[in-house]
């Protein structure tokens, strides 16, 4: 029998093209997800993301009724660990992977950031509202994403699913990004600063995979995120977007830690 397992997406990547990572994790998991978070208006992207927990938190409800294995990418780990502490009876464990879990002195400058409107230096969000938004197939979506050095380490399958799942059908012939640019400054806009009140009040087992190179995390965040949050953090190679690079790995360290939380059993199936 296979344990559930809700995934949630970095952002400005919908789920769908993590594809080749929940074919991977297959044979364990029932695999469920919200496409892309924050494009519903019933829960707007808003400073400290709160309805987007409560868009998450929704998603697993309705998708299966009992406590899942969590898995959240950036955005998705943050919006996760959020939902874990407010309801942990909807979690057996979860895996964080490389999210901006920043301990209260980075927390303070992202406050500052916001208050005094330079959050943009700080986030990859200051040019998002100015890169190419669409295409004319997912061919030439695929081409143009090949030449960008930030896609230059993605596993070609996913980069093809980037093409073909992350642009969806604009006007007759046409293709455009799912995930809307609008929707992704906003939540980098909006980072939380409040990550502080989690602190000591997570009550499911957890494991942090940050990435060998350049991960989110400085040492001030690991002392936070192992000492208050109660997370144990492991190294997984490749850059902050390793789940879309090394996804077979990828998906092997996430059945490794919930074999190690007990949620999981091993298999002949998946390398350990």
């Amino acid at each position: 029998m296979t344990e559930p397992l809700y995934f949630a997406h970095a952002n400005s990547f919908p789920a769908s093209i993590y594809r080749k990572m929940f074919a991977q994790l297959a044979p364990h998991y029932s695999v469920m997800h919200l496409d892309t978070v924050g494009h519903d208006p019933a829960f707007p992207v808003t400073d400290g993301w709160p309805h987007l927990v409560e868009e998450t938190i929704r998603a697993i409800e309705q998708q299966v009724n009992r406590p899942v294995c969590g898995v959240g990418h950036s955005l998705g780990g943050v919006l996760l660990l959020f939902a874990a502490v407010a309801r942990p009876d909807l979690f057996q464990g979860l895996v964080i992977l490389d999210a901006p879990l920043f301990g209260p002195w980075r927390s303070r400058g992202i406050w500052l950031a916001k208050r005094l409107g330079f959050i943009d230096r700080l986030t990859p969000g200051g040019d998002t509202l100015r890169r190419r938004d669409c295409w004319a197939s997912v061919e030439m979506a695929y081409e143009y994403f090949l030449r960008k050095s930030v896609f230059s380490r993605f596993d070609r399958d996913c980069l093809m699913d980037y093409a073909q799942f992350g642009t969806c059908p604009d006007g007759a012939d046409g293709r455009r990004l799912k995930f809307r640019p609008r929707v992704e400054d906003a939540i980098y806009r909006s980072l939380p600063h409040h990550l502080s009140t989690c602190a000591g009040r997570l009550q499911v087992p957890a494991v942090y995979l940050a990435a060998a190179q350049g991960s989110v995390l400085k040492r001030s965040d690991r002392h936070f995120v192992e000492r208050h949050l109660g997370m144990h953090i492991a190294s997984h190679p490749g850059s902050h977007l390793f789940p879309l690079e090394h996804p077979i790995e990828t998906a092997g360290n996430i059945h490794r830690a919930f074999v190690r939380m007990g949620v999981s059993t091993a298999s002949d199936q998946m390398q350990l």
